[in-house]
């Protein structure tokens, strides 16, 4: 295989390793349009922060679509359970926000690492090295699933261990072995993502996503509700929701549709493996370790409380709504590293800077308007994921403190994946 071509300069760093010294080639959009000049004055601002707006839009619309409906999987499945019981809510809450939730910290940690990689490829015309650089994520992601399993196989003891009552450590373990074949999902997923965002081919990813949230809905409300097949089949469609995305995602990339993107498999991903799962293993811990695994902390804490079944559900329920609020900021930092790196890639530092202002600005108002909906409508939407009086009222009880931490965490994952492709 040919040395890979060099995307940023070669030094100490991780990025340096990966990339070996070559002449960097002329960026596809440095022909297009120049750097912007100097800002001045509110109407210069004004008019800049505009048109940053329509592109970071046209990004971030597809990106928090995506990330809202993959995230909703989960959720819609805690909404459909939290009809059948509060036992079940709390088993599907507790697997979903503690061990799958840690699975997908770490996953989606260890994938973010592509986003620099192909970002900066793409926006200097290398192309070829999406492929490659994606490929050698799944190895990583794939072994990384390897070992992920055992907390799978043994959450009930797991869950004990750390105090969890005996009756939800149980349910939630069962339901955790069951839910494998979602950890493998996740590993193939993440890849696939980063790889289509750095060529801004988000509305593919949205129209799966929508399809198989849709497709999720239907079977979840037939199976769990209907046909009162309880938590096996809760575990099974959710699965199966989680492989469809995956599934459909590589058919678009295998059928040709990425052009020089994707050239096929190659031996060239098992280059280097070690410094990028280094590159890897920093950005899950960088990026998003520390701030996805803080609140599902919280779960684990409720379960110490003394109803533990009301508590964790009702805390499980705040949660899933400050993570669909996650999940937005998740979208707009996908748009702004598709921005910042392609724009870094042409050489245009001062609209990759810009870039960032205009998404932490709107990504406050998000959730100010957010928190806003909320508080307004705190006595109506704890109805929606449970029958049981005691957690609603401890939901709405909730929700002011959800309504604060709403407005000051959406912009958190934005500026910590934005200031990542800086450093």
């Amino acid at each position: 295989m040919a040395d890979e071509p060099l995307l940023l300069p070669a030094s100490d760093s991780d990025l340096g390793v990966l990339l070996p010294k070559r002449t960097p080639v002329r960026s596809v959009f440095t022909e297009q349009e120049p750097d912007i000049g100097p800002i001045g004055g509110v109407r210069g601002f004004c008019r800049g922060f505009a048109d940053e707006s329509k592109k970071l839009w046209y990004l971030a619309g597809p990106a928090v679509f995506t990330s809202l409906c993959q995230y909703s999987l989960g959720a819609v499945t805690q909404v459909v359970v939290g009809h059948v019981g509060t036992l079940e809510l709390a088993a599907v809450s507790v697997e979903n926000s503690v061990i799958a939730g840690f699975s997908f910290g770490v996953m989606l940690g260890m994938g973010s690492a592509l986003e620099t990689l192909c970002g900066q490829a793409y926006g200097t015309g290398q192309l070829d090295m999406l492929g490659i650089y994606m490929q050698r994520s799944w190895v990583i992601l794939l072994s990384t699933a390897l070992l992920l399993t055992p907390v799978y196989v043994f959450a009930a003891p797991l869950l004990k261990a750390i105090g969890q009552k005996s009756d939800i450590s149980e349910a939630a373990g069962r339901f955790a072995l069951w839910m494998l074949p979602q950890l493998y999902a996740y590993a193939a997923n993440f890849p696939i993502a980063k790889f289509l965002q750095a060529q801004s081919r988000m509305v593919v990813m949205a129209v799966v996503s929508a399809a198989a949230l849709l497709l999720h809905g239907v079977l979840s409300w037939a199976t769990v509700i209907k046909l009162g097949w309880g938590l096996p089949a809760a575990a099974v469609v959710l699965n199966a929701s989680w492989w469809v995305i995956v599934l459909a995602q590589l058919g678009y990339i295998l059928g040709g549709s990425c052009g020089r993107a994707w050239t096929g498999f190659t031996w060239g991903a098992f280059h280097h493996l070690w410094d990028f799962a280094r590159l890897s293993l920093a950005s899950a811990v960088m990026l998003w370790c520390l701030e996805i695994w803080y609140f599902f902390a919280l779960i684990l804490v409720a379960g110490y409380l003394k109803n533990a079944e009301v508590s964790v559900d009702a805390i499980s329920i705040c949660m899933n709504i400050f993570g669909w609020s996650v999940m937005i900021a998740m979208g707009f930092n996908a748009a702004t590293s598709v921005r910042v790196s392609n724009e870094l890639g042409a050489g245009h530092p001062r609209t990759a800077k810009f870039s960032v202002v205009v998404v932490v600005i709107t990504s406050f108002l998000i959730g100010l308007i957010l928190s806003l909906v909320l508080l307004l409508t705190r006595k109506q939407y704890p109805s929606m994921f449970s029958t049981s009086k005691a957690v609603q009222k401890l939901v709405y009880e909730l929700t002011p403190l959800l309504a604060v931490s709403l407005t000051v965490n959406n912009v958190q994952p934005v500026l910590s994946g934005s200031s990542s492709i800086f450093l």
